[in-house]
């Protein structure tokens, strides 16, 4: 039999699997201080290979290296430190209350370890999403199998260096590879799998899952909405809305995929969104193109993917308000900003993922929401406004991962707020505390007094004291 790479990556990959097994025993039992040190190496490992992260990245997409420092590498050093900070108060076990009937007992919440876990990251952001959930897993004590995405080869070979100089591979390991070894990987009986992609593999991943009962964390995606009314600063949200979707390329999970903006204001944001983008995105160059501020998309067939969206949003009356230019040498496509696009365009089926930006109209609030609510659950909202009871309205009628009002994007990088999708657009939630909770079962502990219990009475056999006692009880609840 002819042994292929593929055969021999999962029997190394069994190997260790096995590995992480027996490490992820032994892990339970360690301190807090040893789960610490860990992320402090990371820590120290991202702060001392600062350029060769910005270098990879570059080497991908030619993502600039401005964008890489505030899009992946602040990220997860915020996680680091706010997990080194609270990982203590975390860990410890947490008393829990016991009714009446319980008197005597005493009871608390302690955060289990979930054991050997599986992190399957995509190519956007390709270290933030695969470090950041590891910062989380880490600090949750287990052991960890990571899956970057082959899209990206650049950043992932620096992510598989990072871990054989950071880990030994009982602890943290990362496998680089097609679909076919995330197939293999997530056939495997892990105890945790976190992923991050689109919804259609998602649902790949948790059929997989479910052969194994493995819990799932994921983070998905969708059409999320920005809903601009009169009432807001117009200038500034334009601005807002730009930098939000039209950094790396339009290729971030939560970035605004569509406009519904009241009809008496469409126009001036339209012209707002032109001035914005150019602002920020050209500074210093004669064109966009030129420009050391815009990322590429990741490759051919993202860039094909693009082209096709487009041409099927023109042929369907769509018109181009600004951008449209594309070279297909680096991948380039210009933010580009449509009106009038149909409801049965792709544009409008599918989530964008890339620099288009479908600007529709709305003449009252309710049709916009309406609209919203039509779709499956957004991963975000964004709502631009200056009245409460607009945002009241919107908040209360719709349902989301998160809301953000008058920004975009940007309660991503709070990790104090979980992150996270509903149905379609995630299950589960990620950031911080809640990164820490997603990696962690919590394993309820109820310690008994000797003697005398207050439930011994209700013991068989069933006395005229025992049901006059069980009388009183019902009474009570």
């Amino acid at each position: 039999m002819e042994v292929t790479q593929e055969t021999s990556t999962r029997s190394e990959i069994d190997k260790i699997f096995k590995k992480q097994i027996k490490k992820a025993l032994e892990l339970r039992r360690e301190p807090v201080s040893d789960r610490k040190k860990r992320l402090q190496a990371l820590r120290q490992w991202i702060k001392a290979n600062r350029e060769r992260l910005q270098q990879a990245i570059y080497a991908d997409f030619k993502k600039p290296a401005g964008e890489v420092d505030g899009t992946e590498i602040f990220h997860v050093l915020a996680e680091i430190k706010l997990a080194l900070e609270k990982m203590d108060e975390w860990a410890a076990p947490q008393k829990v209350d016991a009714p009446l009937t319980f008197l005597g007992t005493r009871s608390y919440v302690k955060a289990e370890p979930r054991g050997v876990c599986l992190i399957i990251a995509p190519w956007n952001y390709p270290f933030s999403l695969s470090v950041g959930p590891l910062v989380s897993a880490l600090a949750a004590g287990n052991t960890v199998f990571i899956k970057p995405s082959e899209a990206t080869p650049h950043t992932s070979a620096l992510i598989t260096a990072m871990a054989k100089e950071i880990f030994d591979e009982s602890i943290v390991t990362v496998v680089e590879g097609d679909a076919a070894i995330s197939q293999y990987l997530t056939s495997l009986a892990f105890d945790h799998i976190f992923f991050t992609g689109s919804p259609a593999v998602g649902k790949l991943v948790m059929k997989a899952a479910a052969e194994n009962l493995t819990s799932v964390t994921l983070e998905l995606g969708g059409k999320s909405p920005a809903v601009v009314t009169a009432s807001t600063r117009i200038e500034e949200a334009a601005e807002r809305i730009a930098v939000a979707k039209f950094i790396n390329c339009g290729q971030t999970c939560i970035a605004p995929d569509y406009i519904l903006v009241e009809e008496k204001v469409a126009a001036k944001l339209t012209e707002a969104l032109k001035v914005k983008i150019k602002q920020r995105f050209t500074e210093g160059a004669e064109s966009l193109q030129e420009s050391k501020h815009y990322t590429r998309l990741v490759n051919k067939k993202h860039w094909l993917r693009m082209g096709a969206l487009l041409e099927d949003a023109l042929a369907k009356g769509a018109k181009l308000e600004f951008g449209g230019q594309v070279s297909e040498a680096d991948h380039f496509f210009h933010p580009t900003l449509l009106t009038n696009v149909p409801a049965d365009s792709k544009l409008m089926e599918e989530e964008i993922f890339g620099p288009i930006l479908p600007i529709l109209s709305y003449t009252s609030l309710p049709d916009a929401l309406t609209f919203i609510n039509g779709k499956a659950k957004p991963l975000a909202l964004y709502l631009y406004t200056q009245s409460a009871k607009e945002e009241a309205l919107v908040t209360g009628s719709t349902s989301s991962g998160a809301v953000c009002v008058n920004d975009s994007a940007v309660h991503f990088l709070n990790n104090h707020l979980p992150f996270g999708g509903v149905n379609n657009s995630g299950i589960g939630n990620t950031h911080g505390q809640y990164g820490f909770l997603a990696f962690s079962h919590p394993k309820p502990v109820m310690k008994q007094r000797n003697g005398l219990t207050s439930v011994k009475p209700l013991y068989p056999p069933y006395t005229n004291l025992g049901k006059q006692l069980m009388n009183w009880l019902l009474k009570m609840f």
